[in-house]
């Protein structure tokens, strides 16, 4: 704690950001009594050019000049994808730290772990460690067309490949066919695997995959999803940020249409 660093301060749920010359170097660097932080409640995220990053929710706002408050969404805009990945692991060990102040199973104050990040019960025992929720995105083609749908959550316009989470029990294969099944009524074949990437809205692992039209007619489920459509790569819809596997995904495969089959992956 006493080697400057780099810190993520979390204030009512946006990150502390300041103003630099310094490409994607967006977050202060100093000691805990910078900042009004202790070891308490202090996590450790990883390395940032070549320093400890630490994390932290503040109770209040330290007197540093020329700080802002920033959303988790646009640091990715301000810092680019390592950056944001970083202060994604960050958001998301915070969440999962306050979430488990207290044990869920006899309601004891929990404690940190020395050496590992896990949260662990004073009176059971009880061991609680970060939860990550595993969701799987199918992007369906037929012949040079795409399957893309919106759902009422997205901004408005925007369309993007099917998602959903993992069921107990269930594996990725089966949870993409069904979700497939369940939002617009299709069969898919060919599945397969393009990317995986941390999406901490809240914690969850993306995991991207493209499929084949096995057959069906759309049937969009009208609770979930507003509109669904095959398009065209000369012709489609406003798709989701950059940030998203969403877009790289459909990104991707609009290049191997584009450029022959051999190069979807």
């Amino acid at each position: 704690m006493n080697e400057p660093a780099y810190w993520i301060l979390r204030f009512e749920n946006r990150l502390l950001t300041i103003s630099t010359d310094r490409a994607g170097s967006i977050f202060p660097i100093g000691v805990a009594s910078d900042f009004g932080v202790t070891d308490v409640g202090t996590l450790a995220v990883g390395e940032l050019f070549g320093r400890p990053c630490l994390t932290a929710d503040l109770d209040r706002l330290p007197d540093l000049p020329s700080i802002e408050l920033t959303p988790l969404r646009a640091i990715f805009q301000l810092a680019g994808d390592t950056v944001f990945a970083l202060a994604g692991r960050a958001t998301q060990l915070l969440d999962w730290q306050l979430h488990h102040r207290y044990c869920g199973r006899c309601g004891t104050p929990t404690v940190m772990r020395s050496g590992e990040l896990a949260m662990q019960c004073a009176g059971c025992g009880l061991v609680a460690y970060p939860r990550i929720s595993p969701a799987v995105m199918v992007l369906v083609r037929a012949g040079e067309r795409l399957l893309l749908a919106r759902s009422p959550h997205f901004k408005p316009g925007v369309f993007s490949a099917l998602a959903g989470f993992v069921e107990p029990g269930e594996t990725l294969e089966e949870c993409a066919a069904r979700e497939v099944r369940e939002e617009v009524g299709i069969e898919i074949t060919n599945l397969r695997y393009f990317q995986s990437q941390p999406w901490p809205f809240p914690n969850s692992l993306m995991v991207a995959f493209f499929a084949d039209h096995a057959g069906g007619t759309l049937t969009p489920d009208q609770t979930e999803i507003e509109a669904a459509e095959w398009f065209a790569v000369d012709a489609l819809p406003l798709l989701p940020d950059p940030i998203s596997i969403s877009r790289r995904l459909i990104d991707a495969a609009c290049q191997s249409i584009c450029t022959g089959p051999d190069h979807e992956a």
